[in-house]
């Protein structure tokens, strides 16, 4: 896929792989759109990505908000046109310390589910039926190792995790022959806040840049042609020829 001019929404844009998603975009000469739930940080990102002479818009909402989805939707279209790629980003891990399933609270595990899995859902359902339409588009999920492997104290994002793959899988078979396509991409362990957040004893040094990671899931996007759609796709095995240039 040829990102010159494509029109891409990004959620959880603000920090971490988000924003280096929203740089390693906008460098390739696209048009993105990034969402947060923290206006000032998200407009920093933008601002700093305009001022490189790069087209970067930032938007305000909560992905986990049902009432959110289609004004989110309508404003990005208003800013960038359709949209061509759309990164699902944007999660939480719920409370953290990151307890176990026994005394995880049933709200808590609804919050994750509405955030990690059910907004993803409403959103690329918003969007998606424009793509059928135009023939093509790419929806990208952002999903964990926790996915597949059963991991003590994880179980509320893990769960949201498996959910999110196979619903990339189930809208990979029903749109089948559309020209829309979907990955599932495990980026592996970054140093983010939302890693320093679940295991804080963790040696950022062992840790993949997100900067890294994000030209990573840029190559994977370029290549997405050469993926079944509904891939399970991990960003470790996509090989950095020139990180400190991504």
């Amino acid at each position: 896929m040829n990102l010159e001019g494509k029109a891409v929404l990004i959620t959880g844009a603000s920090r971490g792989l988000g924003e280096a998603l929203m740089e390693a975009f906008a460098r390739k000469g696209a048009r993105v759109v990034g969402v947060s739930r923290n206006a000032e940080e998200m407009e920093a990102v933008a601002s700093r990505l305009r001022t490189w002479g790069y087209e970067a818009h930032a938007l305000v909402a909560d992905v986990g908000d049902k009432q959110s989805i289609h004004p989110l939707v309508g404003a990005a279209a208003a800013l960038v046109g359709p949209i061509d790629v759309l990164v699902h980003n944007a999660s939480t891990l719920g409370p953290t310390p990151l307890p176990l399933l026994l005394d995880t609270a049933c709200e808590d595990l609804g919050h994750v589910l509405e955030v990690n899995l059910v907004g993803p859902f409403r959103l690329t359902k918003a969007i998606a039926g424009s793509m059928v339409l135009r023939g093509g588009g790419l929806v990208v999920h952002i999903t964990s190792d926790a996915a597949v492997a059963a991991y003590a104290r994880w179980g509320a994002y893990g769960v949201s995790k498996a959910a999110l793959e196979h619903l990339g899988r189930i809208w990979a078979a029903e749109l089948e022959g559309t020209g829309v396509r979907f990955l599932n991409v495990d980026p592996g362990e970054m140093d983010t806040r939302m890693h320093r957040d679940a295991i804080p004893e963790a040696d950022p040094a062992s840790l993949a840049r997100p900067r890294d990671v994000a030209a990573r899931i840029l190559t994977l996007v370029e290549s997405a042609q050469a993926h079944p759609s509904g891939s399970r796709l991990e960003a470790a095995r996509v090989e950095l020829v020139h990180p400190e240039a991504a």
